[in-house]
């Protein structure tokens, strides 16, 4: 099981996740929230580009996990510090690479 906690600590206070398929989450507590239960499964991240200036900067990737083949989505973290404080995630964009699945009529309200 993953720790939440731990994760969300490597946020800004006021970071972001915004994963496929779901609302926005703003905020340290929020994302923490958001990450209780996870499975904590062994992700695999493959930075693709990345910059950091003084107080910004960002990383494009993609992800997998466990040992299995090729790449299952991809990613972009927007990074920021404050000079001479540790880089914290700003915000943490991902979605899958799969398309998503047709809606059949008895997933409609």
């Amino acid at each position: 099981m993953g720790d939440a906690a731990a994760l969300a600590a490597l946020f800004a206070e006021d970071g972001f996740i915004l994963q496929s398929n779901r609302p926005p989450v703003r905020g340290r507590k929020a994302i923490q929230a958001a990450y209780e239960g996870g499975s904590g499964g062994p992700l695999r991240l493959r930075a693709l580009a990345f910059h950091a200036e003084a107080t910004t900067g960002y990383i494009v990737g993609a992800y997998g996990y466990g040992d299995g083949p090729g790449d299952t989505g991809k990613f972009t973290l927007t990074l920021r510090r404050t000079p001479g404080q540790p880089w914290l995630i700003f915000s943490d964009m991902d979605n899958q690479n799969a398309p998503p699945k047709p809606r059949r009529a008895s997933d409609t309200p």
